[in-house]
């Protein structure tokens, strides 16, 4: 996809949170991302989607720098965090800082080992915050952001592990979203969970996205049609096509699109 794709859909009233641009990733010699350039509005949900093994995780995980974390990882190109025009993937940006600015939510829930307060309390605790009134005010508005605090308001020093996987999976939004995250990413959210916690974390993303900037991966195609505002098609590493949602879901312009919306492949 040509860079052109940001002229094309940056107008007046919808502007740009983030922009990969020209950029490429690699897991040692494989070349995973290709040339991929890809804006993502501010305050609005995009979706990537695409079969197993297309680069939709991959592509996503570079927007907070996970892949720092493994040995033999390189990114080439730009993640830019706008309006700052900071380039995520820059060598003097920190990546834990990043982090608290490009939050996460992963496949499974994953709650550390601790209590319902310390996990959404953590991420503040990195960032060096001692004072307790602080941690209390941020705690408690994240889980309401979470839409969890009239579940777990009585429960704070109860382990996270105590909660259902519903509950679990939206502890770790709260835990997201504790450190005021201005770009939020879902992989898979609701993979791991039943229709009624699924359908829950999906009204929560329509709730966030009046906030802040969300980025998801789902597989499911009728979750990207019902929670996000822009779609984009990933094949094998490359960016086929991006689009207003309801256009990749009616009115694809590429036959690759076509017929994965359609089911004749993927």
């Amino acid at each position: 996809m040509s860079a052109s794709v940001h002229e094309n859909f940056s107008v007046a009233d919808i502007p740009l949170k983030a922009s990969a641009r020209d950029f490429n990733f690699y897991y040692g010699n494989f070349h995973a991302i290709k040339q991929v350039n890809l804006p993502v509005f501010d305050k609005k949900v995009t979706a990537l989607i695409g079969p197993s093994g297309c680069g939709k995780s991959t592509l996503l995980r570079s927007f907070n720098r996970m892949h720092d974390l493994y040995a033999g990882n390189r990114y080439e190109g730009r993640i830019d965090l706008l309006p700052d025009n900071i380039n995520l993937l820059d060598r003097d940006v920190d990546p834990i800082e990043v982090r608290m600015r490009v939050s996460m939510v992963f496949q499974k829930p994953n709650p550390f080992p601790k209590s319902i307060y310390e996990n959404v309390a953590y991420g503040l605790r990195v960032r060096g915050e001692k004072n307790r009134t602080v941690i209390d005010d941020r705690v408690e508005q994240a889980l309401k952001g979470a839409a969890l605090w009239g579940e777990v308001s009585k429960r704070l020093q109860e382990s996270a592990f105590a909660l259902s996987g519903g509950q679990q999976q939206r502890l770790c939004i709260a835990r997201a979203l504790a450190t005021d995250p201005e770009i939020l990413l879902f992989d898979e959210p609701t993979s791991a969970l039943d229709p009624i916690a699924t359908a829950s974390i999906e009204d929560l993303i329509n709730e966030l996205r009046t906030r802040l900037t969300i980025l998801i991966v789902t597989h499911n195609m009728q979750q990207a049609a019902r929670v996000s505002d822009y779609t984009a098609y990933m094949f094998l590493g490359e960016l086929i096509e991006f689009d207003v949602t309801d256009n990749i879901f009616l009115r694809p312009k590429k036959k690759q699109t076509e017929d994965y919306i359609t089911g004749r492949f993927g």
